[in-house]
C-alpha cells in the first residue's frame, strides 16, 4: 500500500484532461484513435507518478511538518528515498519509452517538456511568486495540447484558453486555502509569504470572470457552431457556471480548497456536475440533441 501511495495514484484523475481534445474532436467511439488517447494517457500517468515522486524526495523537511503530507510514504519513513528515487528513474523510462514506441513524436516532445516544467517548478519555480501557479496551469495545458498532438487534431483555442484559465483559478484557490488552513503556512511554503488573501482573491476574480467568458466565446464561435453542426452546445454553460460557482462556495464558506484533486470526486455536487456536464456535451455533439 505504500508504494501504491508512494505513485499517487488519485492524483492520475488529472490526467483526464488528455481525452478533452478526442471528445470535442468527435473522434471518442472511433477505436483507433480512442486507443492512441489511451496510450497518451498512460504516459502522462507514469510520468505524473514520477514527479510526486521527485517532489516526495526533495521536499521530504516540509512534508514532516506539513498536518496531511506527513504521512505521505517518504516522509513518513516508510520508504527510502534511494528506493523512491529508482522507482522514479523506471517511471521516466517506462513513460518516455512507451510514448518513442507508440505515439507521434510530437507527443514525446510535449511529455519531456511536461517533465523539465515540474522538474523545474519543484527545484526553482515554486518559490517564485505568481509563476508557481503559472507553472502549475501550463501542466494541464500541456495535458490538453499533448491529446491533440496524440491523435494528430487541432486543438480549439478557446478550449486551451479555458483550460489555463481554469487551471490558475484553481490553483490561486489553492494557495488562499493554504494560507487560511495551515499554521505556519510560510515554513511548508515558502512563496506563501509574498502573498496575501486579498491579493489572492482578486487573481480568483479575474480569472473566474475569464474563464467563464473563454467557455461561453467557445461555445457560441462561428467556428464551433460549423464544427459541431449546433448552436447547442451554450446550454451547456450554465453547467459551468454551477461547478465555478460550488467551487467558490468551497473556498470561501466551507476552506476546503486545499486539494482541487480530492474535492473533483469528493464533493458530491461538483462530480454530479461534471459527469451531467460530459453526458451533455456528448449528447449535443455525438447524438444531434438540440440541433
Amino acid at each position: 500500500m505504500a508504494y501504491l501511495k508512494l505513485l499517487r495514484i488519485n492524483q492520475w484523475i488529472k490526467n483526464f484532461f488528455v481525452f478533452i481534445p478526442l471528445i470535442f474532436s468527435l473522434n471518442l467511439f472511433n477505436l483507433p484513435i480512442l486507443e492512441k488517447s489511451l496510450e497518451g494517457f498512460i504516459c502522462f500517468c507514469l510520468m505524473s507518478s514520477s514527479v510526486y515522486i521527485f517532489n516526495d524526495i526533495k521536499d521530504i523537511e516540509q512534508d514532516k511538518v506539513h498536518p496531511r503530507k506527513k504521512f505521505r510514504p517518504i516522509a513518513a519513513g516508510q520508504i527510502s528515498p534511494r528506493i523512491a528515487s529508482m522507482i522514479m528513474v523506471i517511471l521516466i523510462i517506462l513513460s518516455l519509452g512507451l510514448a518513442i514506441h507508440f505515439t507521434p513524436n510530437a507527443f514525446t516532445i510535449v511529455l519531456v517538456l511536461y517533465l523539465l516544467n515540474n522538474i523545474l517548478y519543484t527545484i526553482w519555480v515554486k518559490h517564485i511568486v505568481i509563476l508557481d501557479v503559472m507553472s502549475l496551469s501550463l501542466g494541464f495545458f500541456l495535458r490538453v495540447y499533448s491529446g491533440a498532438v496524440v491523435i494528430r487534431v487541432e486543438a480549439s483555442d478557446w478550449l486551451l484558453i479555458f483550460t489555463a484559465l481554469l487551471t490558475l483559478f484553481l490553483g490561486f484557490g489553492k494557495r488562499r486555502s493554504e494560507l487560511e488552513l495551515i499554521k505556519d503556512a510560510v515554513d511548508h511554503r515558502t512563496v506563501l509569504q509574498y502573498y496575501s488573501i486579498k491579493y489572492i482573491d482578486q487573481m480568483i476574480g479575474i480569472v473566474t470572470a475569464g474563464l467563464i467568458l473563454a467557455y461561453m466565446l467557445y461555445t457560441l464561435s462561428p467556428e464551433t457552431v460549423e464544427h459541431f453542426g449546433t448552436k447547442g452546445l451554450v446550454l451547456t454553460v450554465p453547467f459551468v457556471l454551477y461547478g465555478v460557482f460550488r467551487y467558490l462556495y468551497l473556498i470561501y464558506v466551507k476552506s476546503e480548497g486545499e486539494d482541487p484533486t480530492k474535492l473533483s470526486y469528493q464533493d458530491k455536487p461538483i462530480l454530479i456536475t461534471v459527469v451531467i456536464w460530459l453526458i451533455a456535451v456528448i449528447a449535443i455533439i455525438y447524438c444531434g440533441v438540440l440541433t
